[in-house]
């Protein structure tokens, strides 16, 4: 079992940390269970001048888990029913964070069956709400230390660069410019438990290749049809 990340991971420009957490580990203690999901997706938000980021308000009881001290969780409803997931980031003082945007399941599956009640494992956690419901995280885990033993995040498989994408930050779309338009979303290229959450490809066969000795399966002289009802 992974340890948590030190204190000092998180104390780190917000983009690399952002970029980093892909291929790390998202643990939860809950009924006797350890909850385990691999980090596929995360986005980037710093300081009071990022207009997608709830610091611009300044310094308010909501925003203040965001100012530090780093490692901690910033937890927060939105639409009045959706919980997000977000690890503090850069040195106390300086609001920033990086959402846990979604995780593909590794441990404690069926748990989260029960808690999302839907079985389809691409849709468990692809997207931060989903997440924080099938981890069971809700405002009780605003400010939680994410460098403890109830929830945390540790080193994974390091995904390499040629795995990795970027794309403007989800949701952003109203949010004026350079924010709106600004990469710092980053996740799996491949993964199919990125949001929305894609089904797993299946393999279609379009054409028979010849095998062996089938007669049947290798194509006939030019010109000559064969009947198959003449063949017993």
């Amino acid at each position: 079992m992974a340890r948590p990340y030190p204190r000092s991971f998180y104390a780190r420009g917000t983009l690399q940390v952002a970029r980093e957490l892909l291929g790390s580990i998202l643990f939860r203690r809950v009924d006797g269970l350890l909850l385990r999901g691999r980090i596929v997706e995360t986005e980037a938000y710093v300081g009071e001048e990022d207009l997608a980021c709830h610091a611009r308000a300044g310094l308010t009881p909501r925003t203040e888990p965001l100012y530090g001290p780093p490692g901690r969780a910033y937890v927060y409803l939105t639409y009045g029913m959706h919980h997000l997931l977000n690890a503090v980031t850069e040195p106390r003082g300086k609001p920033a964070a990086v959402l846990i945007r979604a995780v593909e399941p590794l441990d404690g599956i069926e748990w989260m069956i029960r808690a999302r009640g839907v079985e389809a494992p691409h849709l468990l956690a692809s997207g931060p709400a989903r997440l924080c419901q099938a981890f069971g995280l809700d405002l009780g885990w605003n400010r939680a230390d994410l460098c403890g033993r109830d929830v945390w995040i540790g080193p994974g498989a390091p995904v390499s660069g040629a795995d990795v994408a970027t794309s403007p930050r989800i949701g952003c779309g109203n949010v004026p410019e350079p924010w709106g338009r600004i990469p710092w979303r980053f996740y799996v290229r491949l993964s199919n438990h990125v949001t929305p959450g894609r089904p797993p490809r299946k393999l279609l066969v379009t054409s028979a290749l010849p095998i062996g000795n089938n007669r049947a399966s290798r194509p006939g002289p030019a010109g000559r049809a064969r009947n198959p009802s003449t063949r017993r």
